[in-house]
């Protein structure tokens, strides 16, 4: 099948695309909000930008579109028939920068949700939020143990390092009684082995 429009219009279609504040991320934020959640939106700072950001969560949803970011075996991801090369490697491009964003939000302690504009059709709409406010549950529970594990092992820390410093001080006491060492040198023999 021919393309109906002309390759100027057909630019200027592609070209009105926005990548944030979409029909779809909006359906999902307000569907979010209205179920009590509470977000940032597109925070720079983290990698790949993500549309909705949870924090008392830990958690990052993308709203993927199955054209641009290639939805395997989705009916809404089909490679045009004109210019199949470009299409082909920009969405391979896009997958692959998908894939390392993930890596880095991962390697930075958030969670993942990725929701495909095919799972935002009405037929399966209500499905998909109950999937992703279940996952948000989950990311909680594993973000509070997460919290609670590092304040654990900081206490634990804290506390070994106020052992040792007590134990060096009751040694450099009794080397102080025995052996009337002065102070310069305890100090200079101090800051050789810190």
């Amino acid at each position: 099948m021919s393309d109906v429009l002309s390759q100027v219009q057909r630019h200027n279609n592609m070209s009105q695309i926005k990548s944030r504040d979409t029909k779809p991320e909006k359906k999902v934020r307000q569907s979010l909000f209205s179920s009590g959640f509470r977000f940032r939106v597109n925070v720079k700072t983290l990698p790949g930008t993500p549309d909705i950001v949870l924090p008392k969560y830990r958690t990052v949803i993308f709203v993927n579109g199955c054209f641009w970011h290639g939805h395997k075996g989705c009916k809404y991801y089909t490679v045009p028939e004109t210019n199949v090369e470009f299409w082909v490697d920009k969405v391979r491009k896009n997958k692959e920068r998908d894939a390392l964003n993930n890596q880095r939000l991962e390697s930075l302690s958030w969670s993942i949700i990725t929701i495909w504009e095919c799972e935002l059709k009405s037929k399966v709409f209500d499905a998909t939020i109950e999937r992703v406010v279940s996952e948000l549950q989950q990311n909680k529970v594993k973000w509070e143990q997460y919290q609670q594990r590092r304040r654990t092992d900081r206490e634990f820390s804290r506390a070994e390092a106020k052992r040792k410093r007590l134990i060096r001080e009751e040694v450099e006491k009794e080397l102080q009684e025995k052996f009337h060492i002065p102070v310069k040198v305890r100090k200079a023999s101090h800051e050789e082995y810190e």
